[in-house]
């Protein structure tokens, strides 16, 4: 399985479910449309656990897919990322790009009770903009936030930002009831672990470890939705668990590679299951390995380059990934139109990482030794921990020990953007529809923010990739726009704070009776208001 691409995965999918007779999901979506039928439970994966129900300050991918369940955003987007209306019936752009103007969906009720109105959104995007750790730079432009009536709000921008209208996806930027957080810490409100919102589902009950439980919203703005009478979510940790469950229908979903890749051509040739790719379109993935800048020996970038020359790229792609996924040597994944196709993964080459690191003063020592290092990683899914443990085996042979450090979510991201007790770790970011939202984050000094998730890990700061940064981030012109991150992604690639690996290519697994549950560039992450369970 190991030596199988993505392509010749899908073909050997597409095989096993020729040879049942049956459709994947992604052509039984496409078929004659069926009338839904009402009632049921359905049973989704949430894996890792989220550490919070709400993403006004989060951007973790479980959090993501469970707050979109019950707060929603001003729109959702289609599988090309055009945008159709959710909270929001229409919008307008003024022709220099500095005002926005959104029309607001008639009678929506908070699930307390209370009306629905501009100002809940004006407020949202006042906190997206001061405590969601990408909406510092997605609403850096943003000046006035006004609300002429009830049903109406307008955006005022200081300078263009081409990005902003891919931007109110609810996972992404969701809207709060401003009479539920208008007062006291937003970071500690207790509605983020016990949500109220707009959406199809109304939070019932969060079992820490075990699962989280939605039920129906009868009072939804959109009639006869949603069609099933309760959504659960199962934290299933084990791997082999989950593909157990799979198989044996106690689970019927979960997206972002759900099983140990190892599991998945087994699983998709039973008739109850079968795999969609699509809905990935809003996320973009790319694992990465995070340097703790401050850290007195990976400072120094002799030795960085030195770690980049020890690890090969292809063997995370081949037996990490097992196939599923592109080599990404920059920040901007291979399917971005801002990538820079001419740098190339950094040459696998141990014999040059031995000369770096003596000439950094790390020469091996009694028992080959040159330093030790402690390696976390990001406990979402089974690649990380599979690339922490090749991290260890490439770097022994330089002579650099290395101990890999387990963890649940909150504890690393504690770790790593609150406390900064790490050295480096393989971590996973989502670099999105664009890169002023999913990568100047990672990279731009002013999003240096303690305790803030998936910001600039690192504390990497440089003057000339901050104007890049910001002049991207402005830039209406196309070419203009690929030329200024062109050149950013040069000189982060030469800087190194981080060094890029990969970019997952994920999937959705079903079983066959849920249907119409990837209908957006969102996937999992939309409201699945739609989702129905046959018979």
């Amino acid at each position: 399985m190991s030596g199988l691409t993505r392509r010749e995965f899908m073909l050997a999918s597409g095989a096993a479910l020729a040879a049942t007779g049956l459709p994947s999901v992604a052509h039984a979506q496409g078929a004659a449309a069926l009338t839904p039928r009402r009632g049921g439970t359905l049973n989704v994966l949430i894996n890792p656990e989220p550490p919070v129900l709400v993403s006004i300050f989060q951007t973790t991918g479980p959090a993501l897919a469970v707050s979109s369940k019950v707060l929603e955003g001003l729109l959702e987007y289609d599988f090309d990322m055009s945008p159709r209306p959710q909270l929001a019936t229409a919008w307008n752009v003024s022709p220099d790009g500095l005002k926005y103007t959104f029309t607001l969906r008639r009678n929506v009720r908070w699930h307390d009770g209370q009306p629905f109105t501009s100002a809940d959104v004006a407020f949202s995007i006042g906190l997206l903009k001061t405590i969601h750790p990408r909406g510092r730079s997605t609403f850096a432009n943003v000046t006035h936030v006004t609300t002429p009536d009830a049903q109406t709000v307008v955006i005022e921008l200081s300078k263009p930002a081409p990005y902003l209208i891919k931007a109110f996806a609810a996972g992404e930027s969701p809207i709060v009831a401003r009479h539920l957080y208008d007062t006291g810490d937003p970071l500690t409100n207790p509605h983020n672990n016990a949500p109220i919102g707009t959406g199809p589902y109304r939070f019932v009950s969060w079992t820490r470890g075990a699962s989280i439980v939605y039920e129906r919203n009868p009072d939804y703005w959109a009639p006869g939705r949603p069609y099933i009478d309760q959504l659960v979510y199962k934290v299933i940790p084990d791997g082999a668990a989950r593909s157990a469950a799979f198989e044996t229908g106690a689970l019927d979903l979960g997206s972002e590679d759900p099983v140990p890749l190892s599991d998945l051509p087994r699983l998709v040739q039973l008739p109850q299951l079968s795999v969609e790719t699509r809905g990935y379109r809003f996320l973009e993935p790319l694992f990465e390995i995070d340097f703790n800048l401050q850290h007195p020996v990976l400072k120094d970038l002799r030795v960085r380059q030195a770690i980049a020359h020890a690890i090969d790229p292809r063997v995370i792609q081949r037996t990490v990934a097992y196939g599923y996924a592109d080599i990404s040597p920059t920040p901007i994944t291979p399917s971005s139109p801002y990538h820079d196709p001419t740098l190339p993964p950094y040459g696998f080459d141990p014999a040059q990482a031995e000369k770096l690191l003596d000439a950094a003063g790390y020469p091996r020592k009694d028992g080959g030794v040159r330093l030790s290092l402690t390696h976390d990683y990001l406990p979402y899914g089974d690649m990380l921990p599979r690339q922490a443990e090749y991290v260890k085996s490439a770097l022994e042979r330089v002579g650099i020990d290395v101990t890999v450090r387990a963890q649940d979510l909150p504890a690393f991201l504690k770790r790593v953007y609150t406390d900064r007790a790490f050295d480096f770790a393989s971590n996973g970011v989502n670099t999105l529809f664009d890169p002023a939202v999913g990568v100047q984050r990672l990279y731009w000094s002013q999003n240096i923010r303690i305790g803030v998730p998936f910001s600039n890990a690192p504390h990497y700061s440089n003057p000339q990739v901050d104007q890049l940064l910001e002049q991207a981030s402005v830039e209406t012109d196309e070419q203009k726009r690929v030329a200024l991150y062109r050149q950013f992604q040069q000189i982060v690639y030469r800087d190194l704070p981080i060094l890029n690996l990969v970019a997952p290519r994920m999937v959705t697994l079903a079983n066959r009776r849920v249907h119409d549950h990837t209908v957006s560039a969102q996937g999992l992450e939309g409201n699945l208001s739609g989702v129905w369970l046959s018979a």
